[in-house]
């Protein structure tokens, strides 16, 4: 019987022990827990201007956030830019916080500091039991430069004669790294491009007058610094007022029924619906998604120069529009709409072989809507060609090409009413007129002897882009 009862105490104090004791251990577990905080830092640049603001954003899922500080040392001086404490849940419970983003602004004005080096120096503790109930301490430690000093421009580049509807180049030099830079023209931005020159901090910018823009358009260079020191450099330039052609384009019912059912994946048509309305759609908001997938294009270039010389048109070719045409749009007698033709018809025989217009990477190939069957190549540091209405193509994406290879053959798919290539030019985001391509003394003029000019290009980026011109301009490519 004794036996009995001593068995069973030991029974009940190994059972209260067990109550007792897991739970304490699963709580010491929990509570002792050695994960630190997490934190990160947006922009983590290494470079501050004048003022810039920071966030920060610390996290801990188990035992909440306790405490945050954030101080710059500068010139053996603390500043001390956050302390911040948080709620506690109760002893068991941590903290109330887990989540917290955080912004601080580095204002050198009301720091007193100088420009230099500093270092940025973040620590967030957590409620967790560890370090003797002072919890888990994470900490970042930041070496940055206070720069409030903007980047030198220095335009390399002389006279910039554009003609509206043209295109230009411009030169340009910097005292540092900037990961934006290139010139404003109006409203348009064209990025600068290092690489073409052994010096890195020279920049070539493409640039272009869109039709609309005028003698008032103003443009200068521009330069922000990884500080987000921003600097503004004018240059000489002349703008040339260009008038362009009016011309009316007749849609007949036949045509409307030959073409519109090649649209109807774009623009669906609801039976008894007029084949004219069809037609409105395509020509107006179809044409500027096409539009728009056509100019993102130019966003991205590769910085190398591909091309050289003059670039070729259709060979035995005639114009058939030109460039910023304005169309009037006439149907049984009626203008029913307006738009601008951003690129040159050129009719040879059908189905004729279209050559690459100078040497490149083809940037796409594939179907624009009205435009059909197309080809872009990019011949670097923004400059593009644009074939379009092809009835056939015979290139890939990514393949390179010399001037003279057959990218594919001339057709009228897309809204073109016969066989014919439609030949555009963009500067990045922007149509320009290709008749200046077509010229060798514009060439010369405008890009080559500019890039000659301002020194000695690297043995690899387009060497051959600064070579004189194939030809001399003929008395066809003065008149044009």
């Amino acid at each position: 019987m004794l036996g009995r009862k001593k068995s069973f105490k030991s029974r009940l104090v190994l059972i209260l022990a067990v109550i007792i004791l897991v739970p304490l251990a699963l709580l010491w577990w929990i509570k002792f827990e050695a994960e630190k905080p997490t934190l990160a830092l947006s922009p983590d640049d290494a470079a501050v201007g004048a003022m810039k603001e920071i966030v920060l954003t610390a996290g801990d899922q188990k035992s909440g956030i306790r405490s945050l500080s954030v101080v710059l040392t500068k010139d053996g001086k603390d500043h001390e830019l956050i302390a911040r404490h948080f709620p506690s849940a109760g002893f068991i419970g941590g903290g109330e916080v887990h989540t917290v983003t955080q912004r601080f602004k580095i204002d050198k004005r009301k720091l007193g500091i100088s420009d230099g080096p500093a270092v940025l120096r973040v620590s967030v503790r957590d409620y967790a039991w560890r370090n003797w109930l002072h919890g888990n301490l994470a900490r970042l430690e930041k070496k940055i430069r206070i720069d409030t000093r903007p980047p030198r421009i220095a335009v390399l580049s002389r006279a910039h004669n554009i003609t509206q509807g043209g295109a230009g180049l411009v030169i340009y030099k910097l005292s540092e790294d900037c990961p934006a830079s290139g010139v404003q023209v109006g409203k348009n931005f064209f990025p600068g491009a290092s690489g073409y020159y052994r010096d890195r901090q020279i920049y070539l910018a493409f640039i272009a007058l869109d039709y609309r823009q005028g003698s008032g358009t103003k443009l200068f260079v521009t330069a922000t610094d990884t500080a987000g020191n921003r600097a503004r450099a004018g240059f000489y330039y002349h703008i040339k007022r260009k008038r362009f052609r009016k011309d009316t384009i007749r849609i007949s019912d036949s045509f409307l029924q030959r073409k519109m059912p090649e649209f109807e994946e774009y623009v669906p048509h609801p039976a008894g619906q007029p084949l004219i309305d069809m037609f409105l759609a395509v020509n107006g908001k179809l044409r500027q998604a096409n539009y728009d997938q056509l100019v993102a294009l130019g966003k991205k270039s590769d910085p190398h120069m591909y091309w050289h010389g003059i670039f070729e048109r259709l060979p035995n070719s005639a114009p058939r529009a030109g460039f910023a045409d304005h169309r009037a749009y006439l149907y049984k007698g009626k203008i029913v709409d307006h738009q601008v033709h951003l690129g040159a018809d050129l009719a040879s025989l059908a189905n004729a072989k279209v050559p690459a217009a100078n040497a490149g990477r083809v940037a796409f190939t594939g179907r624009v809507g009205i435009y059909g069957n197309t080809v872009v190549i990019d011949h670097g540091f923004g400059l593009f060609s644009s074939y379009s209405h092809l009835s056939r193509i015979d290139v890939q994406a990514g393949q390179m090409l010399k001037k003279g290879d057959i990218l594919g053959l001339t057709g009228s798919t897309g809204l073109a009413g016969g066989d014919h290539l439609h030949y555009a030019m963009l500067v990045h985001e922007t149509f320009v007129n290709p008749i200046e391509w077509w010229d060798a003394a514009w060439i010369k003029n405008n890009i080559t002897d500019k890039l000659v000019e301002v020194g000695q290009p690297r043995a690899k980026g387009g060497a051959s882009a600064a070579k004189a011109p194939e030809k001399p301009p003929t008395e066809k490519s003065k008149k044009e």
